[in-house]
């Protein structure tokens, strides 16, 4: 049986098991001759029994899924002769795929390797047994759980306290994915940047002004060193992030300040939604529209000025970044300007403020703590963007501040860095990580910085 329909199987009995938890406690809540209490209400009864009939089928089915393949991978191979055992992990894993395609039918057997041949015959006879078995055990224990959840109501079972422990454990372990995710994440990356950093010194990655990650296959090419001074990628980062951000963060404040406390209900309801669609568009779409017609037009209007403007530049990716990033700051200060008491605008206009100062002098500095949250969710936005930058803005690693000529930012690089087969031993493919332990730490300085204003703003209205 396959595991989809395993699971819908287990489902099934799961929902038998609530209908029948249900209605025997409802029964025993109402005897021959009175009434009955029960402890619980009759749903958490049946939502016991079915927690008791899935959870412990479905935690063992995802504990197989995890080791079925390794463990049958190690019993193959035990069984394979000296002559065919490999010697290296690329080895290795040509051998088991060599075994898979046998098995399945994309290579052909005419002509194969007769040990190979009986490898595959067994592995597929090793996954028929394994899932006949797992399937046997994993629907005896679900009608297991079914039975005990069933034949444990009673009146007095605590049925609501462990539901709501099971619950909570799940929350639990749900948070727990979250924050062990982040950390691996950290730490992978962390690991690799100093398998980098042991190639190439810190202070040449921080302070270097040329990045040329181009290593050499021999030792006499040209470049055969490579260059890795990361200071141009932060500065075409930064440079296309502040563009980015003068135009979305006026633009998507003002237009939030209009929707909120100006326009009227009508115009509101088509507004904000024509607005919010900016943000479903895909950034692909928005690096075709930059490169297209934004550059060209750019272009054109610097010759007129006498100006000299390159064909991809950070005017180009800034400007357009920035209109893809004015729903996100326009609906998140919308939605924090809404929250903003009704009872301080009315005390502000009672006391003969007008509607602009009151909300410079009240509405905007009480929800400035979630504009600052808004705003830095831009930032972290424009920071992390790649397609805009690659289309209109270029691939050339510049040490310039001039928004008329091509620049390019970290994220563009690590794509570059990691497109295609790359051997994750030289400075090159592990320059990616170095960047992105780069933007980790820029992302944390700008968390703790925003913190720091919203506790500092939000303990005068608290």
């Amino acid at each position: 049986m396959q595991t989809a329909n395993l699971l819908v199987v287990l489902l099934a009995l799961s929902a038998v098991a609530y209908l029948m938890a249900r209605g025997r406690s409802v029964a025993l809540a109402r005897p021959l001759g009175g009434i009955r209490h029960l402890h619980s209400l009759p749903f958490f009864y049946g939502m016991r029994a079915s927690i008791w009939c899935a959870l412990p089928a479905i935690v063992l089915l995802a504990l197989w899924l995890m080791f079925d393949e390794p463990v049958i991978s190690m019993v193959l191979l035990d069984g394979l002769p000296a002559s065919h055992q490999p010697s290296s992990a690329a080895d290795y894993n040509l051998l088991l795929n060599s075994i898979e395609n046998l098995a399945s039918g994309a290579l052909s057997k005419d002509g194969a390797d007769p040990v190979l041949l009986s490898a595959a015959e067994k592995l597929s006879n090793l996954r028929n047994t394994g899932q006949l078995l797992v399937t046997a055990v994993v629907l005896s224990l679900g009608v297991l759980g079914l039975g005990w959840g069933w034949v444990k109501v009673s009146p007095q079972l605590r049925a609501r306290q462990q539901v709501e422990r099971v619950f909570k454990s799940l929350l639990l372990a749900c948070a727990c994915v979250a924050i062990l995710t982040t950390l691996g994440i950290l730490l992978s990356v962390l690991f690799e940047s100093m398998r980098f950093f042991q190639a190439i010194p810190v202070t040449d990655f921080l302070f270097g002004t040329e990045w040329s990650p181009q290593m050499a296959i021999r030792p006499d090419q040209i470049g055969s060193s490579g260059s890795f001074g990361a200071i141009p990628l932060f500065v075409g980062t930064l440079l296309i992030s502040m563009i980015a951000m003068i135009v979305a963060v006026p633009v998507g404040l003002m237009s939030a300040l209009y929707l909120a406390e100006y326009a009227s209900p009508r115009f509101r309801g088509l507004a904000k939604p024509a607005l919010e669609i900016l943000a479903g568009i895909p950034t692909v779409v928005y690096g075709f529209f930059a490169a297209l017609t934004v550059a060209p037009f750019l272009r054109e209007a610097g010759e007129g000025m006498g100006l000299t403007v390159s064909s991809e530049s950070a005017l180009a990716a800034g400007l357009v970044m920035g209109v893809m990033i004015i729903p996100f700051v326009s609906s998140l200060a919308d939605d924090v300007i809404n929250a903003v008491p009704q009872s301080m605008r009315d005390g502000s206009l009672g006391l003969g403020a007008t509607k602009s100062e009151t909300i410079k002098q009240v509405i905007f500095p009480a929800a400035l703590p979630g504009i600052v949250g808004g705003v830095l969710l831009a930032v972290s936005r424009a920071i992390g963007e790649t397609m805009i930058v690659v289309m209109a803005a270029g691939l050339a690693a510049q040490m310039t501040v001039n928004p008329l000529e091509t620049v390019t930012t970290v994220t563009v690089q690590i794509v570059t860095l990691l497109v295609g087969d790359q051997e994750f031993d030289s400075p090159k493919t592990l320059a990616a990580f170095a960047l992105g332990l780069m933007l980790f730490l820029v992302t944390l300085v700008l968390n703790f910085i925003a913190l720091r204003v919203v506790k500092k703003y939000r303990e005068q209205y608290d």
